[in-house]
Order: structure tokens, then sequence, then C-alpha cells
């Protein structure tokens, strides 16, 4: 025992000229395996797998227990998206408004514009085909969300696929996407250092097509007082066929449903 301290001992001195933070890690490891050592010697070595005060104190640290004591949650609908009554909101402003509560006449308002915007988004969507290019619509990915203040917060989605392509049409209001558009459609050329992009002509509409390898084909086209019609293509062949599959959308229809003019 006396030369197994003079040898701690020795350890412990050379390692404090190299590093003060790795000996003082070091130092706690051989601290805590001579107490075990002293502990065993007293009362004789213990294999029935119980375990040691310093083990325990490394598990309750570490939150492994706290962790794997948790229940995962696998079950539950999640929450129910419902677009506001438009009807009840609109009562609720015209009491809020004549009580002189002008706070809960704004809400109320804003909530009947919501549902108003909710109700004309489903409805465009309803309005566009079921199936285009030989592509089901995925009902799943049918999108309309909006903000509440005017056709500015109003964006529907709807993506049609196979196995092998994918065409996904947006309809909304950006004004940073617009205002990028606009740049080359104002300009009426393509510059060279960007040779995938280019002004097309889509439904009378002057429009930027565009091409990269890793999204595929996007022709965005600008329409209304400040509206935008993108549709995005992957996996089609040629421009052509993107073009072909792209105009089976009708502007003027989907136009008249959102009341631009």
């Amino acid at each position: 025992m006396k030369y197994l301290t003079y040898l701690l001992f020795f350890l412990l001195s050379c390692m404090l000229a190299q590093s003060p933070l790795h000996s003082q890690n070091l130092l706690k490891k051989l601290k805590d395996k001579a107490e075990d050592k002293v502990v065993n010697k007293v009362f004789g070595d213990d294999n029935s797998g119980t375990t040691t005060g310093t083990s325990t104190g490394t598990a309750a640290s570490s939150g492994t227990e706290t962790r794997q004591g948790r229940m995962q949650n696998t079950s539950g609908g999640g929450l129910v998206s419902t677009p506001p009554d438009v009807k009840k909101n609109l009562t609720a402003a015209r009491s809020s408004f004549a009580s002189g509560s002008y706070g809960d006449a704004r809400y109320a308002a804003r909530q009947a514009l919501l549902g108003v915007e909710m109700e004309m988004g489903k409805q465009v969507l309803a309005s566009l085909p079921q199936k285009v290019d030989g592509l089901e619509v995925d009902p799943s990915q049918d999108r309309v969300t909006s903000t509440g203040i005017g056709f500015v917060g109003l964006a529907m989605e709807r993506t049609y696929r196979s196995d092998e392509k994918e065409l996904r049409i947006l309809v909304n209001n950006d004004a940073l996407l617009l205002s990028s558009v606009n740049v080359y459609l104002n300009a009426g050329y393509v510059s060279t250092d960007e040779p995938g992009k280019k002004v097309v002509q889509f439904q009378n509409y002057k429009s930027l097509l565009s091409y990269d390898d890793a999204s595929g084909y996007t022709l965005n086209v600008p329409f209304g007082q400040s509206s935008m019609f993108t549709v995005q293509g992957i996996n089609y062949s040629s421009e052509n066929a993107f073009m072909a599959a792209a105009g089976q959308f009708d502007i003027e229809k989907i136009k008249k449903g959102l009341g631009e003019k």
C-alpha cells in the first residue's frame, strides 16, 4: 500500500507539470479509484452488480434515467384549422362598434376578412384541374394561408405528382419576389451572366422562366395589381414539355376568382 501511494504521488507530480486542467481531472479519477480500492479492501469486493456511489452520481448527472422515464407521444390529431365564421364576426364587429369597444370591433372585422380570404383561396384551389399532364393532385399538400390584412397576405398552394415528376402551383402576393422578377421583365433582355433565366410570353403575360439543375423549371407570371402565379416543375425533359403543362392553368380564371382587375 505504501508503494502504491508513492507511485500515485509520482504520477501526479509529472502530470501537474503538463496541464493544470488535465491534472485536476486525472487527480479526481485517481482519487476515486483509490477510494474504491480502500472500500473494497475493508468490506470486500462485491460483484453482485450493485452500483457504487460514483457511478450512480454520473448516471444521475447525465440525465439518462430521466429521458428514459419520459413517455414519447405517439398519437394525436394536431390542431384543428377552421376558418373564422364571417357572419358571426361581422355581427360581433357591429355590436362592439356600437358599444364603443373599438379594439374588439377591429379584431372581429379582421377575423371576418380572414374568413373571406380563406374561403376565396379554397375556391381558387377548387377551380384548378384535378389532373395535369398525367399527374394526380395530392390533396394533403393543398394550402391556403392568410394574414387577414387584404390579399397581400393570401397564398394558395397545390402539388401534382407521380413517381417520376412533380408540378407545384403557388398563387400569392410576394412583394420581394415580384420586385426581383420585374427587374428582368422591365429590362427586356437576359444577361449572359445568368443563362438559366429568360423572359417569355405566357397567356398574354410577360413572364420569367428559369431553370436550375437541382430545382428544375420555374415560371413566374405577375398578374393583376401585385399578384404572382408560380409554376415549378421537377424532372421535365424539356422547356416545351414544362410550358405545355403550365399552359393547362388559366390565369384569367384565377384572376377572376381573386377579384383582381
